[in-house]
């Protein structure tokens, strides 16, 4: 999964892209408004994380923007206002979720992936497909009856097929998820992760669509 920060505290900023990280979410970090714009016009996000006291415009705003123009990235916003009023404000603005700090990341990260679960029309906690289960609470792969232990990227894109079960994804689109800014892409790091997934959980479980990508066989 790949999401957007917006956030002008730099000490905040960069704890949670960390704490997000060990979660296999992979964050871009912008700290106002207007780099958030330009992210969000040239990459393509599953979530905005977004502070309401941001220098220049505020977030308020820029969320107001994005709902004017139908942007329907889900929105949580991340803010010391703790007030009913802001709370009921910043909903009706049109965010999914409010979050007032101090927070624990692990309640943010639950809540992220509350918010995965319905944009995929996935009420229970697990991903189950064939012999297959995902708990993304706990990062823990059960195949056939027996756990299996995956590396950080390895998760990530199981995870990835998953979630949309039958939908091919190409490389590209792996690599958005497995990649942050000013990280280096290694050429064949797909390749290279999908060969180790089938070594775990059976070669017949991923497919390859040729010069297309990677899908998960039907169960």
């Amino acid at each position: 999964m790949r999401i957007l920060l917006v956030e002008d505290d730099p000490m905040l900023g960069d704890a949670l892209r960390r704490s997000l990280k060990q979660e296999g979410i992979t964050t871009d970090w912008v700290q106002d408004a207007e780099e958030a714009e330009l992210a969000l016009a040239t990459g393509e996000y599953f979530l905005l994380l977004l502070d309401l006291g941001l220098p220049g415009k505020g977030g308020l705003e820029l969320l107001a923007e994005l709902r004017k123009s139908a942007n329907p990235v889900p929105v949580i916003i991340l803010t010391a206002r703790d007030a009913v009023s802001d709370r009921i404000r910043g909903l009706d603005s049109g965010a999914d979720d409010y979050l007032v700090k101090p927070f624990d990341p692990d309640e943010l990260a639950a809540r992220i992936r509350a918010i995965q679960r319905r944009q995929t029309g996935r009420a229970a906690p697990l991903i189950e497909h064939g012999p297959l289960v995902l708990n993304p609470a706990t990062r823990v792969l059960v195949c056939r009856g027996e756990p299996v232990c995956l590396s950080a990227r390895e998760y990530v894109i199981l995870a990835a097929l998953m979630e949309r079960p039958g939908a091919l994804l190409s490389r590209a689109a792996l690599e958005e998820r497995l990649y942050g800014w000013g990280e280096e892409v290694e050429s064949n790091a797909v390749e290279v992760h999908i060969h180790n997934l089938r070594k775990k959980i059976g070669a017949e479980q991923i497919r390859t669509v040729r010069g297309v990508g990677y899908m998960l066989a039907a169960p």
